[in-house]
C-alpha cells in the first residue's frame, strides 16, 4: 500500500504457473476469477484537454463454485457506464455500484465461464483513474479497481491479468506483469502486458505518458535475468535516479537471500505527477512512486512488497499489517544491511516515535473488520499496520532471537501453501507456532488483537553491605486493558561503573524480583536496549 503519509514522509523525508484450483486459504465467494482480459482505447487521455473518459471491454474468466446462473461484480456507477454484454451473458443491471449479470444457462461447481463486458468510464475524477498533462495512471487500493473496471474487488480472490492499451505513439505504457507485444498502426501503438502469476485487483495498474524516458537494467539472479524498468520525466532528479538504479540490483539480490528469490519476472519503478498524494504504491512488478519519491527509502519499501503482500497477499483487509508492517519493517532491515544494527535501530525508534505520538487507540488486527470494512483513513492509519506494525515485527525478533526470526520468515515467505496466493492474520500466527515448534499466540494477542502498549511504572531498592546486595524490583504496568507479557532485559550498574544485564520473564502485573550481587550496585536500568520498543516506561529508585 502506500508507503507513508504526508507526516511520515516529512518527518522521515531528513516461472512457477500458480494452479487456481488450490486452496486460496481465504473466505470464498460464488466464483473464482481465473483471469482478467483487459482491452482499453485511452487514446484521447492523453490529448489536451486530458479527458478521464474512455472505452473498454473486458472478458472475466470464472471457475465456478457453487452453482449459479448470474454472477455480481463491484462497478462504479459513478466513474462506470456499462454499456452491454456478451459471451455466456444475457442481461445485465447496474445500479448501486453491483453489476449482476444474468447467464445464459445454470452452471455448476467446478465449471469454467466467460463473460463480456463493453463498458464507458465518464468523464469524472474518480481517485483511481487519473490524467494530465499527457500522463496517465490508476491508483486502485484499497477498494478502487471497481472505479475503472467491472470487477471483484477484494483480496482475495487474485487472478491473472492480461492487458492491452491503445495510445499515442509517442507514450509509454507500463502496466504488470511482462510486455508480450507492443504494435504501432498509424498513430497508436497497443501495448500488451500480461501476467504470469495471480494479483489482487488493488494491485493491478496503468501508468503512461508522452515524456516518459525509460531505463532497463538486468539482475541475474541464480541464472534468471529480471528486467528492472524505470518510467521518468526528464524533470525527475537525475541524482536520486542513479542513486536508486545503483542500489536496486543489491537490493534484489539482498532480498532473495533472506525471504527467497525475487518472485516474479520484472520489477518496474514509474514516477507519477502531484495528484498522487503518497510516497508509492507497491502494484505488483509495477511499483507507482509520487514526483519526488524515487529515492531509496520508498523503494525499499516498495519494493519489499513484491514478497509481502504482492506475492503472499492479505486475505482480507483486516490483515494489511502484514503487508505494510512487514513493508515498513524491512525498511528497517536494508538500513541495517547498509549500516549495522545501529541503524536499523535507529529506524525501528522513529516507528516507535511516530506511532506513540499519532496513537489513535486501536487495535492493529480487528476481526470485525473482515467484513465490516472501515474507511480508508481508519484502516491505512499511518500509525497502526504501518510504524505498530513494523515496531511488532522488531520486537518478534527480539523474543524469538535473530537465528529463529530470519528462519521463520524465509519459512513464511516460502511456503508453498501461502506463495501466490493469500493469508490471514490467524493462519500466520498459526503458521508461526508450527515453524518454531512452540506456542506465541500470547504475543499476537498482545501486540495484534489488543490496542495500545504498556505503560510501566517501575521501583527499585539496592540494600546490603560489604559483599552481600540485593537488587529489587517491582515491574509494574498501569494502562487500562490487557497486560503485557514480555521478556524484559534489566541492567544493573556497579559503582566501580562496570554492569551486568539480566533477563527476566515479566509474566504477571506487580511482579516482584531480587537479585543478589557480591559488589555494590548504584543504578538499574530497564530494557537498556529499548528492545520492547512500544512502552511508556519510568523506573525509580526507592530510598
Amino acid at each position: 500500500m502506500k508507503n507513508i503519509t504526508k507526516i511520515y514522509l516529512f518527518v522521515l523525508f531528513a516461472f512457477v504457473t500458480v494452479n487456481k484450483a488450490l486452496p486460496n486459504n481465504t473466505p470464498v465467494h460464488s466464483f473464482d476469477v481465473l483471469k482478467y482480459e483487459l482491452h482499453f482505447d485511452i487514446y484521447d487521455c492523453f490529448i489536451k484537454p486530458y479527458p478521464h473518459s474512455f472505452s473498454a471491454s473486458e472478458i472475466i474468466s470464472i471457475k465456478v463454485d457453487s452453482a449459479l446462473n448470474s454472477i455480481s461484480l463491484n462497478a462504479s456507477n459513478y466513474s462506470l457506464v456499462i454499456d452491454s454484454v456478451g459471451l455466456a451473458c444475457t442481461s445485465f443491471e447496474h445500479k448501486n455500484n453491483i453489476l449482476v449479470i444474468n447467464l445464459d444457462r445454470n452452471y455448476s461447481p467446478d465449471e469454467e465461464v466467460n463473460v463480456e463486458i463493453f463498458f464507458r468510464h465518464k468523464d469524472v475524477i474518480d481517485s483511481a483513474f487519473y490524467t494530465g498533462n499527457g500522463l496517465i495512471y490508476t491508483d486502485s487500493e484499497t477498494r478502487r479497481a471497481r472505479l475503472w473496471f467491472p470487477c471483484w474487488d477484494l483480496p482475495s480472490d487474485k487472478a491473472l491479468l492480461d492487458l492491452t492499451a491503445k495510445v499515442p505513439v509517442q507514450v509509454k505504457l507500463a502496466s504488470n506483469g511482462t510486455l508480450a507485444d507492443s504494435t504501432i498502426t498509424g498513430d497508436s501503438i497497443y501495448y500488451h502486458w500480461v501476467t504470469e502469476h495471480p494479483l489482487s485487483t488493488y494491485l493491478m495498474v496503468m501508468v503512461g505518458d508522452v515524456y516518459f524516458k525509460l531505463d532497463i537494467l538486468y539482475a541475474n539472479l541464480n541464472g534468471r535475468e529480471i528486467p528492472v524498468r524505470f518510467y521518468y520525466k526528464p524533470w525527475d532528479s537525475m541524482d536520486s535516479l542513479r542513486h536508486v538504479e545503483n542500489e536496486i540490483i543489491p537490493m534484489i539480490e539482498y532480498y532473495s537471500s533472506i525471504f527467497g528469490d525475487y518472485p516474479f519476472s520484472k520489477i518496474g519503478f514509474a514516477t507519477t505527477d502531484s495528484l498522487f498524494l503518497w510516497g508509492g504504491m507497491e502494484n505488483q512488478t509495477m511499483i507507482t512512486l509520487c514526483p519526488h519519491c524515487l529515492q531509496e527509502q520508498y523503494v525499499s519499501h516498495e519494493f519489499a512488497h513484491q514478497w509481502f503482500g504482492d506475492m503472499i497477499s492479505p486475505g482480507t483487509w483486516a490483515d494489511m499489517w502484514l503487508n505494510e508492517g512487514f513493508a515498513t519493517y524491512i525498511e528497517a532491515l536494508w538500513s541495517e544491511h547498509l549500516g549495522g544494527y545501529h541503524a536499523y535501530k535507529s529506524s525501528v525508534n522513529m516507528f516507535a516515535v511516530l506511532y506513540l505520538f499519532y496513537n489513535p487507540g486501536y487495535a492493529i488486527y480487528n476481526p470485525d473488520w473482515v467484513v465490516n470494512i472501515p474507511n480508508d483513513d481508519t484502516l491505512s492509519n499511518f500509525a497502526i499496520p504501518y510504524m505498530k506494525g513494523g515496531c511488532v515485527l522488531h520486537m518478534l525478533r527480539y523474543v524469538l532471537g535473530d537465528s529463529v526470526f530470519f528462519k521463520v520468515i524465509k519459512d513464511y515467505a516460502t511456503d508453498n501453501e501461502f506463495k501466490y496466493r493469500n493469508i490471514t492474520t490467524p493462519e500466520f500466527i498459526d503458521k508461526l507456532n508450527q515453524y518454531t515448534g512452540e506456542d506465541f499466540t500470547w504475543f499476537f494477542s498482545e501486540w495484534l488483537y489488543q490496542p495500545n502498549h504498556p505503560i510501566y511504572r517501575n521501583t527499585y531498592n539496592i540494600t546490603g553491605e560489604n559483599n552481600s546486595w540485593t537488587v529489587n524490583l517491582t515491574i509494574k504496568q498501569v494502562q487500562l486493558g490487557m497486560f503485557f507479557k514480555m521478556p524484559v532485559q534489566i541492567m544493573v550498574r556497579y559503582k566501580d561503573l562496570s554492569d551486568t544485564t539480566l533477563i527476566v520473564d515479566n509474566g504477571a502485573n506487580n511482579q516482584q524480583f531480587s537479585f543478589k550481587f557480591k559488589k555494590e550496585p548504584y543504578s538499574l536500568i530497564f530494557d537498556p536496549d529499548n528492545n520492547i520498543v512500544l512502552k511508556d516506561e519510568t523506573t525509580s529508585i526507592k530510598r
